[in-house]
């Protein structure tokens, strides 16, 4: 484990069409990357109904358990879209209409457009804090340290230079990938012996399938780059005494 990260988070997945398979989650590994760069650790991912009580348990665990709580999805205008007044009830504080929210959406639609599906998107927990939205100009919130985001990928990435600034990380954290061709049980025993002598250092492998052929790629994750090179060279050097082949190194 990466155990001198200074600030982890967790992730909460919200949508019926993520659990149906109607819609597949990206914002997981948009989120969790983006979070390692300013060097949060993302500890968990929940993924979970359009449910009141689901949301309201899930996000009064998570952010009391983690530094950072980032929620995607049920922020639109539809009748399903229930995230923003369950947040609300998490925190017991009134739900209501945001004025600096409301003045960004009237002036981003035309006269006649902002009805009341749109204007149910600026109704948020009582003291809630806007993320602008530079796509489609309906903005998310935070509260203390749960960050509410929509579900639209595109929409979602591009607003997350605006909460860059409210995240205290430690040092990024990097990683190298070591693709061999061979068997996870091949080097399962080499493997485990150098995690166990860097403790401090995340070591990963996964099986992979190209051209015909299979092979395991050896993940190795820190926010230490000198820990990362040492670990490197030991793998390397059961990698060379197995006489294994190094599909790939990067």
């Amino acid at each position: 484990m990466i155990e001198n990260s200074k600030s982890n988070a967790a992730i909460l997945i919200i949508g019926n069409e993520i659990l149906s398979g109607r819609t597949q989650d990206t914002n997981t590994s948009t989120l969790a990357t983006w979070l390692n760069t300013l060097g949060v650790k993302v500890g968990e991912v929940r993924v979970i109904p359009d449910i009141e009580n689901t949301i309201i348990n899930s996000v009064n665990l998570l952010r009391k358990e983690y530094n950072y709580v980032f929620t995607s999805g049920g922020i639109g205008p539809t009748h399903d879209d229930i995230t923003s007044e369950s947040v609300s009830k998490a925190f017991n504080v009134p739900y209501e209409k945001h004025e600096e929210g409301y003045k960004i959406l009237e002036a981003y639609y035309k006269p006649g457009e902002f009805n009341d599906g749109r204007q149910k998107m600026i109704w948020m927990p009582r003291g809630a804090k806007l993320i602008l939205n530079p796509t489609s100009g309906a903005p998310g919130f935070y509260i203390e340290n749960v960050f509410v985001l929509p579900g639209v990928p595109s929409i979602l990435k591009s607003m997350l230079g605006g909460i860059k600034n409210k995240i205290v990380g430690g040092n990024p954290i990097i990683s190298q990938t070591i693709s061999l061709r061979t068997f996870e049980s091949h080097i399962a025993e080499s493997l485990t012996a150098v995690q166990n002598k860097y403790k401090n250092v995340e070591i990963g492998s996964y099986p992979f399938f190209q051209a015909g052929k299979l092979g395991v790629s050896i993940v190795i994750r820190s926010d230490d780059k000198k820990l990362i090179k040492e670990c490197s060279s030991e793998v390397m050097n059961f990698v060379n005494e197995k006489k294994i082949e190094v599909v790939n190194r990067e």
